[in-house]
């Protein structure tokens, strides 16, 4: 896990992680309280086990600490002003934004679903398709040549060459044939594959 920094975090740390991160920045959106003593209660209060805390740490300290920026790239995607929006698709909406931007190491579709994934679990009945479509917009801005390159990253395919068996010269001959009659013979040899 990414606890220690010696190896990669599951997808499932992962998601733990932006679970609670979210909560995390609800409450600091909402309470306006210590991101620190934030983390604190939710470490506390909460089975950390199995959540990436460096990713958790990371989010909860770089979305309020980012919010400005984060939000100029979010406010002309809505159709609304940002305070019509719930607290919690706000949260998620912040959160996305911030992994769009700040890692690129996850794949913007990742990111897409993991905020729908957030907005099914605690937004509203249908927030998750709002939050589907402003992440999606955020993602072709911001992660433009992903995004229109979507292979961009996959191994490029190797050129097959056509080999052709080898051939070799060889003097002509004059065959006699049993009719008396010279023939020249083909002046060259193909060998078979074994």
């Amino acid at each position: 896990m990414s606890q220690t920094g010696t190896r990669k975090a599951s997808p499932a740390a992962r998601r733990k992680a932006r679970s609670f991160a979210m909560q995390a920045i609800y409450q600091w959106h909402m309470a306006g309280a210590d991101l620190a003593k934030i983390e604190a209660e939710f470490r506390a209060d909460n089975d950390m086990s199995k959540v990436d805390l460096e990713y958790f740490h990371e989010i909860l300290h770089g979305v309020p600490g980012e919010l400005s920026s984060l939000d100029k790239v979010i406010q002309p995607l809505l159709d609304r002003n940002a305070d019509e929006i719930t607290p919690v698709e706000l949260s998620i909406l912040r959160l996305a934004t911030y992994e769009m931007i700040h890692r690129i190491d996850v794949p913007y579709k990742v990111v897409i679903n993991e905020a729908v994934e957030l907005a099914k679990s605690f937004g509203a009945t249908d927030g998750h398709k709002y939050v589907n479509g402003v992440v999606d917009k955020i993602a072709q801005q911001v992660r433009t040549v992903e995004v229109t390159q979507p292979n961009a990253k996959a191994k490029p395919r190797t050129a097959t060459i056509k080999t052709t068996k080898p051939v070799f010269k060889v003097p002509s001959a004059r065959i006699k044939t049993k009719g008396g009659k010279t023939s020249e013979s083909k002046n060259t040899l193909s060998m078979k594959k074994s």
